[in-house]
């Protein structure tokens, strides 16, 4: 039995919660380990102790956290209180001066559908014009949606690639709620701070007001109006229309697609189907929704192994592009061959490509952006171009919100090649704009990893690495980042390190942020900051070696590589047992 005053404190809280909430699974979840901790059990009393540690904080991310009862992690109970929360946000917004506007869409992870019935629920109840999505759908379809319906919010149900037991809840704003440059992007502060201080969490779920209809689902496919098809007719137009280039080009593209398991699989073939390319092969295994994700240990392509299945298709079939879309298909990984064989290219690689080709034929004032932890080559691009470059802090939520922003990418596979259709990183857009690109390169007797080595020429030898360092204890975390503040190191591979930026003293350029920057005497670049949405501390990593004219690329190259692979190592000691 549980005799302390905590441990009884508990166990009520657990009972209460139990007594309230709407799911029958969660219910007898937490009931088993509730029983458990009044067995004694102390791995049981551990885990209800985890789980009303806290409760599960809102951001600009919104939430994601493992499935499960409790404060700490995803439920319907958790979902049902932030909904509400963003609800008295958008009525506070709106001040009866006009009627809020939502649409909510989910992926196909355990439970998504149900967040976003009991979302709707809540939101119609509140008095708002909801717009539920008929099934299923990748992010980039929200996303647009919202600025298409002149929205002033919308929920997307998703984890994006977290491991299947997770699930999440993103939040994007629009309409009357932001401004021209935000419209139909991912929130930031200060609306993440106002939505977290109006959700209650001690709000009984019961007294929530859910509207047993009233929202409407919006046209599923073969419907008029079928939603997914009206992003597709408007995401077509980043290329030009078929035959405009090379009238056969694109039927002799042999493409391998991947849906890692998720929602993207039948929008992206679609989306190249309809621009002509008729040469094109999914991955069998991975092209239904599955929320188990059964053929990969993680479902990011960033993952070691994750697009092993596309690159054996790719090598049977002697394809000339692979391209892998993450579960909610916001994220666009690609692979081309290479006279070493098949290869996937880095997010910067891509970023580059896709830089490159938009560029020029972007509109008068368009600007290139990437986050500060990418390549710094996109701006080397944008130079040569005569367009404009910015650089914005981690993630889309920043790069999206660039005035006159005409091409935007994160080294993290996310690109945005349209921003005045999708506010946001869209892994279908991106992929079609990069089958273009390499169909009119095959046609001209060239490649995609040509084009990289042309880059290099042109721009210097970029090579790029990460070194990430999961914890535990989060406690860890701000202690190593402080060490970085106060005794950097002094050199990296052999070169004296020549500045020190503490990226949270805010500058007149970007808003203050947790990160410290590293340059050194030989052009080398290393960006450390906490991930914002794993445990982890993360090292990005940028050397740099000019390119003579009409110098060979490979050796500056293998330079490069052995300078980065260095600092990484150099890093790994540094940071180790600290």
């Amino acid at each position: 039995m549980i005799d302390s005053t905590d441990n009884a404190q508990l166990l009520d809280r657990a009972q209460a919660w139990a007594a309230s909430d709407p799911d029958p699974q969660t219910q007898a979840e937490l009931a088993s380990l509730i029983q458990g901790a009044q067995a004694g059990q102390a791995d049981a009393l551990q885990d209800l102790t985890e789980r009303f540690s806290a409760n599960l904080a809102f951001g600009t991310a919104g939430l994601r956290a493992e499935l499960g009862a409790g404060p700490m992690r995803m439920n319907r109970v958790v979902v049902r209180r932030t909904a509400a929360g963003i609800a008295r946000f958008l009525a506070h917004r709106a001040q009866r001066a006009y009627t809020p506007s939502v649409v909510v869409g989910f992926d196909a992870r355990h439970n998504s559908h149900q967040f976003a019935l009991d979302s709707a629920a809540i939101f119609t109840a509140a008095g708002f014009d909801v717009h539920l999505m008929p099934s299923p759908l990748p992010t980039p379809v929200l996303a647009w949606t919202v600025r298409e319906l002149g929205a002033e919010a919308g929920v997307m149900v998703t984890a994006s690639h977290n491991p299947p037991q997770d699930n999440g809840y993103k939040v994007y704003v629009g309409g009357r709620v932001s401004d021209e440059h935000g419209r139909g992007a991912q929130i930031v502060a200060p609306i993440d701070a106002e939505i977290a201080a109006l959700i209650d969490h001690d709000q009984p779920v019961d007294d929530i007001l859910l509207a047993p209809s009233g929202w409407q689902v919006l046209p599923a496919a073969g419907q008029p109006g079928d939603i997914e098809a009206r992003y597709l007719k408007a995401i077509a137009k980043v290329i030009p229309e078929a035959g405009a280039q090379h009238p056969a080009a694109r039927e002799q593209l042999r493409i391998v697609v991947s849906a890692m398991h998720g929602v993207g699989g039948h929008t992206m073939a679609q989306a190249l189907a309809g621009a002509g390319f008729s040469d094109v092969h999914q991955v069998p295994e991975q092209a239904e929704p599955d929320p188990q994700f059964p053929t990969v240990a993680f479902p990011n392509p960033e993952e070691p192994g994750a697009i092993d299945l596309s690159l054996q298709l790719a090598q049977r079939l002697e394809a000339d592009l692979v391209i892998a879309n993450d579960p909610d298909a916001d994220r666009c990984a690609a692979a081309v061959h290479t006279e070493s064989g098949w290869r996937m290219l880095r997010g910067d690689e891509v970023g580059w490509l896709l830089g490159d080709y938009l560029a020029p034929r972007l509109p008068e004032g368009a600007v290139l952006a990437n986050s500060i932890v990418s390549s710094r080559m996109l701006g080397s691009i944008a130079a040569a171009a005569g367009r404009p470059h910015a650089q914005t802090l981690t993630g889309f939520k920043w790069i999206s919100r660039v005035p006159h922003l005409g091409f935007g990418y994160e080294e993290a596979l996310g690109y945005c090649v349209a921003p005045e259709l999708v506010r946001d990183k869209d892994g279908i857009s991106a992929g079609l704009v990069l089958a273009e690109l390499a169909s009119e390169l095959k046609a001209a007797g060239s490649s995609l990893a040509r084009r990289l080595e042309e880059l290099a020429a042109a721009h210097g030898v970029h090579v790029t690495d990460q070194l990430s360092l999961r914890f535990t204890d989060l406690s860890r975390i701000p202690v190593l980042m402080q060490r970085v503040r106060t005794h950097a190191p002094r050199t990296l591979a052999g070169a004296p390190v020549s500045e020190v930026v503490d990226l949270a003293r805010a500058g007149a350029e970007l808003p203050a942020t947790d990160a410290v920057v590293l340059h050194t005497a030989n052009r080398a670049r290393v960006i450390i900051r906490p991930s914002g949405t794993e445990p982890k501390l993360k090292c990005y990593i940028e050397t740099i070696v000019s390119v003579d004219p009409g110098a060979p690329v490979g050796a500056l190259r293998e330079q490069a590589t052995a300078e980065c692979v260095a600092i990484k190592a150099e890093l790994a000691e540094f940071f180790a047992d600290r």
